[in-house]
């Protein structure tokens, strides 16, 4: 396995690794990391990072990650709004009706969607917007706190009280949605009240459900915070493939540096 690091401003470390996993035979997860190149921009956009899980068949899924990913990247670099939150909700509205778009003009692909959960980072201020049941996860000083809801049946049931958090992750019906970018006539991103302010040493954890799935929330913690971006994403899928991989992989992990 190839860990992706890319070079950033200084500022943040970054990681991502995606894997296929040990029964599917194609990929159809997608990620991203992106800065602007100017400084001036840099300022006042800061970065950007997106993981998708596609769904929708052997091609549908992996064409409605890709096409969600670049969206919101093309949006988030060519349309920005006021805020870089009014311009994440802004992109996750043109990438759902772009996959709706292309699964019209590509019938093949009807009922193509994908999860999507992608974060900026402006002056360590944290912004993000979400669909589905990726996950954006917290960690700071050992603990660790998820960000995002899951938008899934067995979300719902938690939220209503009729299932404990702690039995979700195990779930029969966990995997179920009830939102995705591409599918349905609207999209309503979960997004925060106000931005979440970092420090330094925090890490952020993106990631499938491919690797939540089979590793728990405190097992990410534990080699999130006591390895390197790099290291943490190669021990992470490699648990989830030694717990059988039946799924696709894909974690991308930033951390904040001085």
């Amino acid at each position: 396995m190839a860990v992706d690091c890319k070079t950033s401003k200084p500022g943040i470390e970054v990681a991502s690794l995606t894997d296929v996993g040990r029964v599917r035979s194609n990929n159809e997860d997608s990620y991203l990391y992106w800065e602007p190149d100017s400084g001036e921009e840099f300022l006042r956009k800061g970065r950007l990072a997106i993981v998708a899980d596609g769904m929708g068949g052997y091609e549908g899924g992996q064409e409605a990650s890709r096409l969600a990913v670049e969206t919101v990247r093309h949006i988030y670099d060519h349309s920005f709004g006021p805020t870089p939150q009014d311009t994440l909700f802004h992109a996750f509205q043109s990438a759902h009706q772009m996959i709706q778009r292309y699964a019209d003009e590509h019938p093949q692909f009807y009922g193509m969607g994908t999860t999507c959960t992608a974060v900026a980072i402006v002056d360590r201020q944290l912004h993000f917007a979400h669909v589905g049941d990726s996950r954006l996860y917290h960690i700071r000083a050992g603990s660790i706190s998820r960000l995002t809801r899951d938008h899934s049946y067995v979300g719902r049931l938690v939220e209503s009280g009729a299932v404990r958090s702690e039995d979700a992750e195990f779930h029969p019906q966990r995997h179920i949605l009830t939102a995705a970018l591409g599918c349905g006539r609207e999209v309503a991103p979960h997004f925060p009240d106000r931005p979440f302010p970092l420090q330094d040493g925090d890490t952020l954890v993106l990631c499938t459900d491919g690797l939540w799935g089979l590793v728990g929330d405190q097992e990410i913690a534990g080699v999130g915070q006591a390895n390197s971006p790099t290291e943490a994403c190669l021990r992470l899928v490699g648990i989830a493939l030694e717990r059988g991989g039946p799924d696709n992989i894909t974690v991308l992990i930033l951390r904040v540096s001085g």
